[in-house]
């Protein structure tokens, strides 16, 4: 990589100079991913068989499954992976910036050498495991999605949990009622509007410390929510705990594609509202006035201010809005994955969500990536706990938490947030 930096010639005149900068970050990366796998593959090893099932019973077209021999499989795929390893190195050692396509390889490759190590012997349902991951991903993305805006407009959304949690609560108390999910997926979004209501009055208004009452709310909610659920929902279960879940909804000649469609096409309707957010998002946040009011308030409110933008009526409406797609994913709890409200169920998810959007670089398209990423090692977690592998059950439990402080320590550590973001503004 190539920066300019001034210098001074020798007739004194500031002169702008290139100076060329290696970048290690992906070749050490790749290289410690590698030796991992190596130590894997050295230490315990295994061998037999490994089967990859890519067909799945509700799509009309039939694949056949796939085997492997595990050992030398493993082998020739880390191989590969080393080569690759090398590729990287020689791109910082001359100066030049590493491909996307070459971590993107190297990640289906790493996952494919592993699996095939673990399912020695085993199945593996690569149909099934895309399922789960999306559908694990799923609140993730909303929540991403949310902390993404009131960040982007300057207010740090720690109370992504306390909308999931208030969310999940309304939803099912409203569905159960009503009989119509549909109704409970807007009390979801107002259950995450209430939070960020909050949220927003006391950081902008108020000027309280945004992080400290984030914390603070969230806290709040799960015992607000546990209250109600013991003595409301417990006593009434049968009326006001059992809500009418989304159905799944095929998309004709899509659903059918093998091994993704019925992944993305044979959804519920959350999933396909998901879909349409994060491109609505993505699109609003670079293309529109909206997006470009957002931004600026975010990065520089001060200069905002001075062409007319009402910084905090702007934040205020921005973090609203938030908490309304947060709560969506709330309702992804108690309307598609469980069937009811239980106490604590969204288990820390909102504080995954918040490190997708500092791994994604606060932008809409690569937190929904790293929320993807989440949700698949999730549910790796459990696959491989089926298969059996040797790895310790307490290791596959914290694996998801593993990744995000990787994402956030390792790749993200030196990244930028927005400008102004936790920075209450006050005009002067």
């Amino acid at each position: 990589m190539s920066s300019l930096a001034p210098a001074v010639a020798a007739d004194g005149t500031i002169q702008l100079a290139t100076v060329k900068v290696r970048q290690w970050k992906m070749a050490i990366s790749l290289g410690i991913a590698t030796l991992l796998l190596f130590l894997l593959f050295l230490l315990v090893p295994r061998d037999g068989v490994s089967t990859f099932r890519l067909g799945d019973p509700s799509s009309s077209i039939e694949l056949p499954n796939v085997s492997v021999p595990t050992a030398a499989t493993s082998w020739g795929v880390l191989i590969v992976l080393f080569l690759l390893t090398l590729w990287a190195v020689w791109d910082a050692w001359s100066y030049r910036r590493t491909g996307v396509w070459l971590p993107i390889v190297y990640g289906v490759l790493a996952i494919f050498a592993f699996l095939t190590w673990a399912a020695a012997g085993g199945l593996v349902p690569v149909t099934g495991l895309l399922f789960g991951s999306l559908s694990l991903a799923i609140p993730l993305i909303f929540g991403a999605l949310g902390g993404v805006i009131g960040e982007r407009v300057g207010v740090v959304n720690v109370a992504i949990e306390g909308q999931f949690l208030l969310g999940a609560f309304s939803a099912a108390l409203l569905a159960s009622i009503t009989g119509n999910p549909f109704v409970g997926l807007i009390g979801a979004m107002i259950g995450g509007v209430l939070v960020a209501f909050v949220l927003a009055a006391f950081s902008i208004k108020y000027l309280v410390d945004q992080v400290i009452v984030g914390v603070v709310l969230n806290v709040l909610v799960t015992g607000l929510t546990g209250f109600l659920y013991g003595a409301l929902l417990v006593p009434n279960e049968t009326t006001l705990n059992r809500p009418v879940r989304f159905t799944r909804w095929e998309i004709p000649v899509l659903g059918d594609i093998p091994i993704l469609g019925p992944v993305l096409f044979n959804q519920t309707f959350i999933v396909y509202l998901m879909y349409f957010t994060v491109g609505i998002v993505a699109w609003g946040l670079y293309r529109t006035r909206w997006g470009l009011r957002l931004r600026a308030v975010g990065e520089h409110p001060q200069a905002a201010d001075t062409v007319g933008i009402k910084v905090n009526t702007s934040r205020f409406w921005n973090v609203s809005l938030a908490g309304a797609i947060a709560g969506i994913g709330g309702a992804y709890f108690t309307l598609v994955s469980v069937g009811q409200f239980t106490k604590e169920m969204t288990a820390g998810l909102g504080f995954i969500a918040l490190a997708a959007v500092i791994f994604g670089r606060w932008d809409p398209i690569r937190a929904t990536l790293a929320a993807l990423l989440f949700g698949f090692a999730t549910n790796l977690q459990n696959l491989l706990t089926v298969l059996g592998t040797p790895i310790p059950s307490e290791f596959m439990l914290m694996l998801p938490y593993l990744v995000t402080i990787i994402a956030v320590a390792g790749f993200a550590g030196q990244i930028r947030g927005p400008a102004a973001a936790g920075k209450p503004y006050i005009k002067g």
